[in-house]
């Protein structure tokens, strides 16, 4: 498979996630933002092991509950810690920073060089949805900020680290993907007992709901997102990660009636030409790399993807 054809099954995946906020506002129980977590994570990750029919061994353990950690078990609660302290729109902007922790990380650890051109296309994609997403009046909040940019640093770090360690010699992405989804849904359950208590009663949309979230919006969606970066760069598929916020904002004017102004208009324009040019430019990058750097190489990067789907209203995400 060329490389534009990866590029497009890979952009699926946040595509796929800026459905989540349409889906948990409707669908979902309120106020249960951990417990979805959990429903979202652990189902899918005991799933897709069972279908990979493998389970880590020696190291691998350790390295599957760290990635899942950093990956999902982290991250999961502080966007929602976020999501709950922000308006949608701020909490959207900081997520929509990943992809430049995730350059600095990687020119860090895995030694790819940061080019000027492919910081600047992330810094324009974050400029453009935050003319999507950010109002006037937006409220600022010390500790919602603080966990938005640590949740960024978290998934940064897990893709970076995923990069890094590679993969056994014989697993494949499926298996990868059910081993962190599940090491990340295990590590939510007690917090999520903590502070939301016991699990709530759940009617046929809910059911729906955690259905849809679990094989689309995360079984299917994460492991179109591995098995691209498992051929793709780190940088490279991070860069994907505008396509999340400008999909909810698309699904929020078409299923939910929120209006889009000009301003939103150009923003979508600018955060989607900054999202193929900066595939452009890392794809040249790529070329003459040793395939070294590419082959047998996977990583989680639902950190910028994933950002943090908002209504357009810049009301605190209620998921």
């Amino acid at each position: 498979m060329n490389r534009s054809a990866t590029v497009a099954l890979t952009a699926l995946a946040p595509i796929s996630w800026g459905s989540t906020y349409t889906v948990a506002s409707e669908l979902l129980p309120p106020d249960r933002p951990l417990f979805t977590g959990v429903m979202r994570a652990l189902p899918a990750g005991l799933l897709l092991i069972a279908l990979s029919r493998t389970l880590p061994k020696g190291a691998w353990w350790w390295k599957s509950a760290v990635l899942g950690a950093l990956n999902i078990g982290a991250f999961f609660p502080l966007l929602f810690l976020s999501a709950y302290r922000l308006p949608g729109g701020v909490a959207a902007v900081l997520g929509s920073a990943g992809p430049l922790f995730v350059v600095g990380l990687a020119a860090l650890l895995l030694g790819e060089r940061a080019q000027l051109k492919t910081v600047l296309a992330a810094v324009t994609g974050a400029f453009g949805v935050s003319m999507v997403v950010l109002t006037a009046d937006a409220r600022l909040d010390l500790v919602g900020i603080a966990a938005g940019v640590v949740s960024s640093a978290s998934m940064a770090a897990g893709t970076v680290m995923t990069k890094r360690w590679g993969r056994p010699e014989g697993v494949g992405p499926l298996a990868m993907t059910g081993w962190q989804l599940t090491a990340g849904g295990l590590v939510i359950i007690p917090i999520a007992a903590l502070v939301e208590g016991a699990p709530p009663a759940l009617d046929g949309k809910a059911f729906l709901g955690y259905g849809y979230m679990m094989l689309i919006n995360t079984g299917i969606a994460y492991w179109l997102w591995f098995r691209g970066i498992g051929q793709l760069t780190a940088t490279s598929v991070t860069l994907l990660g505008p396509l999340s916020p400008l999909t909810a904002a698309v699904i929020g004017w078409s299923a939910l009636g929120q209006a889009l102004s000009p301003v939103q208009l150009v923003g979508m324009a600018i955060a989607f030409g900054a999202t193929v040019a900066g595939q452009l430019f890392a794809g040249r990058a790529q070329q003459g790399k040793p395939s070294r750097e590419v082959v047998r190489s996977f990583s989680s990067a639902e950190g910028n993807a994933h950002n943090v789907s908002m209504d357009l209203t810049g009301e605190p995400v209620r998921r």
